[in-house]
């Protein structure tokens, strides 16, 4: 596969899309969103990757939309441009498996809203982060309306979104909005770490685990999850996997 404003790559079950304009710190484009799109379909459909991992390359994340483009695009090119964006942020909300953004720098605006969509987040301490949105006549995407209610509650959200100030990594943590910040320099280090401990359980049980953590955002009812769970616990302890799972268990008991 060829990509234009990506870097994929698949390496013992990770697999890493890694946005690639660095000279434009990573503003988003159509066909950035395309590219996603395109990684996101062959990283689920391999058999052989279980955990997926967003990055940028060089000194940002994504500093979001590129204005330069939005300045001279017309309504009709602004909406076919915001529905690609929706589709490959839809994707990663809705993807199979676990995914991680490793927050290496600026994270602005839709860049932002791209990393929220990930189940997990690791950032550097020094990593701007935020939403200024308001402050150039724009909104927010990707679903981030719901996603940082979620994860920080809806007085912090609306802090955020009416100022359009930036956070750090060392506060987002300590709000709830990332799971961890580190030290730029062990960014990838840790990132990698908690990948290959996710990527070295079963394929079934991060998928179910998944799909019934998302059903528990209150998409289905009480009864219906718990319904849910009896089914996911069982399609995991049938499959071929199961066996080998609890022997490798207990060998790690034993020792």
């Amino acid at each position: 596969m060829k990509f234009e404003c990506i870097i994929y790559e698949k390496n013992r079950g990770i697999a890493t899309i890694k946005l690639n304009r660095p000279k434009v710190l990573n503003a988003m484009n159509k066909q950035l969103w395309l590219d996603i799109q395109q990684a996101l379909a062959d990283a689920g459909q391999d058999s052989e990757i279980k955990v997926l991992v967003i990055t940028g390359e060089g000194r940002a994340f994504s500093t979001g939309a590129d204005l330069k483009e939005s300045k001279t695009r017309t309504i009709e090119a602004y909406r076919d441009y915001l529905e690609e964006l929706q589709e490959a942020s839809r994707g990663i909300i809705r993807f199979e498996k676990p995914t991680i953004a490793a927050i290496n720098g600026y994270a602005i605006g839709s860049g932002y809203e791209l990393a929220l969509a990930c189940d997990i987040r690791i950032a550097a301490e020094e990593a701007q982060i935020g939403s200024p949105e308001a402050k150039v006549t724009s909104s927010v995407t990707g679903g981030a309306f719901r996603l940082v209610q979620d994860l920080i509650g809806p007085g912090k959200a609306r802090e955020l979104l009416f100022t359009g100030e930036y956070i750090d990594g060392t506060e987002a943590e300590r709000i709830g909005l990332v799971n961890k910040a580190v030290p730029r320099e062990q960014l990838d280090q840790q990132v990698g770490m908690m990948a290959e401990k996710i990527a070295a359980n079963s394929a079934i049980s991060l998928k179910m685990i998944k799909k019934g953590l998302n059903m528990a955002r209150g998409e289905v009812s009480l009864e219906a999850l718990m319904d849910f769970e009896v089914e996911a616990c069982l399609t995991c302890v049938s499959d071929k996997e199961r066996q080998e799972s609890l022997k490798k268990f207990e060998e790690r008991k034993r020792t």
